[in-house]
């Protein structure tokens, strides 16, 4: 086999030299010489060893979200850097072209099932997806503990010896960076002029003297030794930080243990961090709050942040105090915390055989995706299916009108202007979305096949608890649940658009569906009439009770097939809607539909609430409405996103109206909520002027987001959502 005897490129030359070895071990030292050579830095506002996930000299990494990847950039940058050696890396971009997991994932998909992606009818799979590794396993074990619980389990699982070397060489790569920044911090010490910072190298390097070969002994080392394994994994999500952290916080001074705290939270924006969840309640219902909760909140309010991504769990033992603090957050117009129901979110995963000792352990990774912290590879988007768009592939039987109507991009299921019924219709509309469904499981098994074969994971195999103790991978079935999540999108304009065609079309008998579909085709144009009485219909948002009747029927039932669909890596689907800021896009390839909307209009549902601006009867309204969905049936984010007045935040009254509606919502079955705590004029005023705004938040899909930053779409979608008031 080949060696390079040169410094670039370091995950290619160790991969390739290591050619006749497992994929998990090719991996592996990958990601051992590559750590030899990730760039670190110590930013000036926290003073935490920061840790890229790509090395400096090279162009192809390993990243959770990416599997292999390829800058094809940089290899041009590098052939001038090392023309030497120009000809050799020519030679190992062209060899490791093939190994990039996005590669492997699309020659896996077919042509037709990308097409479908490709108009946003679905999309599958294509990414690593999100997780919330075992912190605490870590932290409390070091790299040596965790070593010794690898020959352990290879005792007893004989055989396997390719997938335990792999997790060996992985624990080698985190003692390079530790022994990496030890020595970066002393030498910065010793040329550091300040007395405060030249103090701060000296702790950061005798810190790591013992860390991450051994346990974290206090906040100080935790934060360090968490925020080092965090970035160097990629930057994913916290989870459940109020739990893993709080014996360290304990063991230490105040004052200590809230500066470290403190600069993680700086940190943590510095790098965009995901997820942080707090609070919750145990297998037993007792509340889990600690002084980290608390802390977690007063830091939000403090700083006003977008990120990190924080989530509270809440309960019927939810304390009051911290209730009013997460009503302040949410008060400071940060859209955080958004507030999860354990006594929904708990039953809906029981219900797919996650156990209450496990389901009490969820948390939230990424914008709203339900996880178990450290014991599963599920909580993540698999996929989506844009439900506006089986409408109207259904309505234009296998025929994309947002781009002309030229193309069958569906198979041709049945004629809609035979349907003499509308539950033959609805029929129809259902048969259209299981095709569709199905096309979207493939694309997401599709990926997790990719990403098992070609892009193991032996970093995190090490740091989710069942992989291990079975000695299988975290891509291949190794994690203690392996459940699939695929959300919903545009659910609104859909069931609006579904109770249109059964009131007008057969009930009225108003119009013929000949007729409507002749003035979808047309865009309207023509069609003014028509589209008035359409656009006129009762909307979801406002207790209809047929509407919202219609509504909660198709998502059970999208959500029903998908539990009859198992992912790659060992489980069944479920559903959520957490469309994170894909509605405004999805509306652009989405035709004219029932509802009124036009050909490539932007106003779409963005949540489980109504289409911006249908939901007129005010908040209990547009509640009692999603209250009719099954929510119990939503192991991903089931979000629903409200809008309030922010002059209603500003008095204690209004702040106490809203904790009542919030606690009468969950009380009632719902799932989860994210507020905006906005005012419209301020809205309009910055989308004009975006320089004069520039910290304005919002909440968007499931994260926030500086108003500034969207697209003049999305932008739109926000401003056009009901904002409430009492």
């Amino acid at each position: 086999m080949k060696k390079y005897n040169f410094e670039a490129e370091p995950f290619s030359r160790a991969f390739l030299v290591h050619r006749g070895l497992s994929m998990n071990e090719r991996v592996a030292y990958g990601m051992l010489e590559a750590a030899k050579y990730l760039p670190i830095s110590f930013p000036e506002n926290c003073m935490l060893p920061t840790v890229e996930y790509i090395a400096e000299n090279g162009a192809v990494g390993y990243r959770f979200g990416s599997g292999i990847f390829m800058d094809r950039a940089r290899f041009e940058e590098l052939f001038a850097e090392y023309p030497e050696n120009a000809k050799e890396l020519q030679e190992i971009r062209q060899q490791m072209s093939t190994f990039v997991t996005d590669y492997r994932y699309r020659s896996m998909c077919t042509g037709a099932d990308l097409r479908l992606r490709d108009i946003s009818a679905c999309w599958g799979g294509g990414w690593g997806g999100h997780a919330n590794p075992d912190y605490d396993r870590f932290l409390h074990s070091g790299t040596n503990g965790i070593r010794r619980l690898i020959e352990e389990c290879r005792e007893k699982n004989k055989g396997r010896d390719g997938f335990y070397n792999a997790a060996l060489i992985a624990m080698d790569s985190l003692d390079v960076v530790g022994k990496r920044i030890a020595a970066e911090a002393l030498k910065r010490e010793r040329t550091e002029g300040d007395i405060e910072k030249k103090a701060e190298y000296r702790r950061i390097a005798e810190t790591f003297r013992r860390i991450p070969m051994e346990p974290a002994y206090d906040m100080y080392s935790a934060v360090m030794m968490f925020w080092m394994y965090f970035t160097l994994d990629g930057v994913d999500s916290p989870g459940r930080f109020d739990r893993f952290m709080i014996d360290f916080f304990r063991k230490s001074p105040a004052d200590d243990r809230e500066s470290i705290t403190e600069r993680l939270w700086q940190a943590m924006n510095n790098e965009r961090a995901w997820n942080l969840c707090i609070s919750g309640s145990d297998e037993h219902g007792n509340d889990e709050t600690n002084e980290l909760s608390y802390l977690i909140l007063e830091l939000a309010l403090k700083y006003k942040y977008n990120t990190p991504n924080i989530t509270m769990r809440v309960h019927k033992g939810t304390p009051d105090a911290l209730f009013a603090k997460a009503t302040d957050c949410i008060a400071a117009g940060i859209g955080m915390p958004a507030l999860y129901n354990d006594e929904c979110v708990c039953p809906a995963l029981e219900k797919i055989g996650i156990p209450p000792h496990d389901s009490r352990d969820y948390c939230m990774n990424g914008c709203n995706q339900i996880d178990i912290m450290g014991k599963s590879h599920m909580g993540l988007e698999d996929g989506e299916v844009n439900l506006g768009k089986v409408l109207e592939l259904t309505l234009h039987n296998g025929y994309d009108f947002a781009a002309g109507g030229t193309e069958l991009v569906s198979q041709q299921i049945g004629d809609p202007r035979e349907c003499k019924t509308f539950d033959d219709f609805l029929k129809l509309f259902y048969l259209r979305l299981e095709s569709i469904t199905d096309a979207a499981v493939r694309m997401a098994n599709a990926s997790q096949e990719a990403y098992a074969r070609f892009a193991p994971n032996p970093l995190r195999s090490c740091l989710i608890q069942g992989c291990l103790e079975k000695g299988r991978d975290y891509k291949w079935g190794g994690p203690l649940y392996g459940h699939g999540q695929i959300l919903a999108e545009g659910i609104a304009d859909t069931a609006d658009s579904l109770y249109a065609i059964k009131l007008l079309v057969f009930d009225k008998k108003r119009y013929t569906m000949s007729g409507l579909i002749e003035a979808l085709e047309n865009d309207y144009d023509g069609y003014e009439r028509l589209r008035h009485d359409f656009a006129s219909c009762p909307k979801f948002g406002n207790d209809n009770e047929e509407v919202d009747g219609l509504c909660a029927a198709i998502t059970d039932y999208f959500f029903k097939y998908l539990n009859t669909k198992n992912t790659f890596r060992g489980g069944v689907y479920t559903g959520g809607c957490s469309t994170f800021n894909r509605a405004a896009d999805n509306a652009m390839k989405t035709a004219a539909l029932p509802n009124g909307k036009r050909n490539c209009e932007t106003n779409y549902a963005d949540s489980i609430a109504a289409t911006p601006g249908n939901d007129v009867k005010g908040p209990t309204a547009s509640l009692l409405s999603m209250l009719k969905y099954d929510q119990s049936l939503a192991c991903s984010g089931f979000v629903a996103q409200m809008k309030f007045d922010k002059a209603l935040f500003d008095t204690k009254k209004g702040k106490e109206a809203f904790l009542q509606l919030a606690k009468a919502y969950f009380a009632g079955g719902g799932q989860q909520l994210s507020i905006n705590v906005l005012d419209r004029e301020t809205l309009k005023a910055a989308q004009k002027e975006p320089e004069k705004y520039k910290n304005l938040i919002v909440r968007v899909g499931g994260y926030s987001e500086y108003f500034w930053k969207l697209t003049k779409e999305l932008q739109q979608n926000v401003i056009d959502r009901t904002t409430f008031a009492f």
